[in-house]
């Protein structure tokens, strides 16, 4: 955990943090809508897939921001 406040205290002190945060947020949002798609456009009996899929998209949605404050207030 240490390595990765590390990291994001080097990202925040070369002012991309926008970047990163914006390219989370891209990936998150990726996960969910295939998670999404893979729900309701598929034929899956096991819906563990598309249910991981979306539960980390939204991680991914919601973390970088709340790590990049906490990183700033470290």
């Amino acid at each position: 955990m240490d390595e990765a406040l590390e990291v994001v205290d080097l990202v925040a002190d070369f002012g991309l943090e926008g970047v990163v945060t914006w390219l989370f947020r891209l990936v998150g949002l990726l996960a969910v809508l295939a998670g999404i798609g893979l729900w309701l456009l598929t034929d899956m009996g096991l819906f563990v897939v598309p249910a991981v899929l979306v539960a980390g998209g939204l991680v991914l949605l919601v973390a970088p921001g709340v790590l990049l404050a906490l990183a700033e207030l470290a």
